[in-house]
């Protein structure tokens, strides 16, 4: 497998001098993943043994309506609570968590830089130098940078990869951990903890994901995210507003239930013979149409004509017949994200339950995974 850069963190301890240049010790403790979502909270934790990774705790625990709107935090007290219940629920005893902001709250840029700086020196560089690629006053934003590798333009140089994000974005995720009993160590971004997770993939995949360009497709419950990946690093990524909640609308409109008696129907069933034919198929239908327009304005964007395979991620991946349905209409070979597929399980997590959730906990995964970085 090639080297793979995991992208950049955000350092989120004390600011010192009204700076938000933060850099976090590259290797953490344990730590949870947290992926706050739009409608849950998803808690995973792993342990490993030689290579093998094992699932040791995991809760999923649902949102109040509104708490977060397209990927932005609005009620952190909300949000506090359900981080409080999922690690009740999933009884771990680990304080420490990683949470990722959205792509689109993060800015990232490929600079130009001497080879021969060190981390410290880099990082002061970058301070000096960062207002030509930040858009927002620097006492506003959180940075950190990841070296790539020797850079094209040749020289003693490297190519490194800026990003940053309005400081509320990530201080809204640390408090709502605090809140939930929980400590913000580590503050990723969503593209990047899919990346991470995707290795975990690559061995389900021909030739073990070698040389394959992939597109990994997370249709959540608002949000749908394409992000395609060759040779295990990201090369683009763009959300779309789609997701779960349009049928769950549907649902609640056609058989006069509640927001949440909707939301548990969809998942327990017990609903009237009509709702596949009637419901289900058109919202398989527009999902399919969804994800065509999603490749379409990769294709139009970039090189690329094709990808060799299609990864369903989020929660809307566990629609039974989606995978064969987008294979048969986009003509790609599909398949459902299951990153627990090698490991081993704790003797609490029923494996059944992990199993319909495993396609929705692809950020939690890449997430909990910085612990062995």
């Amino acid at each position: 497998m090639p080297d793979n850069p995991k992208g950049c963190r955000y350092g989120v301890g004390e600011k010192e001098k009204g700076h938000t240049l933060e850099f976090l010790k590259r290797k953490a403790a344990a730590l949870i993943g947290l992926d706050i979502s739009a409608t849950a909270v998803k808690l995973l934790e792993l342990s490993k043994s030689g290579d093998r990774y094992r699932v040791e705790s995991y809760a999923v625990v649902p949102l109040p309506p509104h708490a977060v709107v397209e990927k932005s935090i609005a009620d952190v007290e909300s949000v506090g609570a359900a981080i409080s219940r999922a690690v009740k629920r999933a009884g771990t005893r680990t304080k420490n968590a990683a949470v990722a902001v959205a792509g689109s709250a993060v800015i990232t840029k490929i600079i130009t830089m001497p080879g021969n700086l060190t981390d410290e020196e880099l990082a002061g560089q970058i301070t000096l130098e960062a207002d030509q690629y930040i858009p927002y006053p620097l006492d506003e934003v959180n940075m950190d940078f990841q070296v790539m590798g020797p850079s094209d333009k040749g020289g003693d140089t490297v190519d490194v990869l800026l990003a940053a994000s309005r400081s509320e974005n990530v201080d809204v995720r640390v408090a709502a951990c605090e809140l939930g009993g929980l400590v913000g160590r580590i503050v990723d971004v969503e593209a990047y903890a899919m990346e991470t997770a995707y290795t975990l993939l690559a061995p389900q995949l021909p030739d073990g994901g070698d040389g394959l360009t992939v597109a990994v497709i997370d249709v959540g419950a608002t949000m749908t995210t394409l992000n395609v990946i060759h040779d295990f690093k990201i090369i683009y990524t763009r959300e779309q507003v789609f997701g779960g909640k349009q049928l769950t609308e549907e649902i609640q409109r056609r058989y006069g239930l509640s927001y949440e008696e909707a939301g548990l129907a969809k998942k327990q069933g017990g609903l009237p013979d009509n709702y596949v034919p009637e419901v289900l198929q058109p919202f398989k239908d527009a999902m399919t149409q969804q994800v065509s327009r999603s490749l379409q304005f990769f294709f139009s964007s970039s090189q690329y004509n094709s990808v060799d395979h299609v990864v369903l991620a989020g929660g809307c991946a566990s629609i039974p017949g989606i995978d064969e349905l987008i294979e048969d209409k986009l003509g790609v070979a599909t398949s459902i994200a299951n990153p627990f597929a090698n490991m081993s399980l704790s003797s609490k997590i029923k494996p059944q339950q992990l199993g319909s959730d495993a396609s929705a906990l692809m950020i939690a995964c890449g997430l909990a995974l910085r612990s062995f970085d």
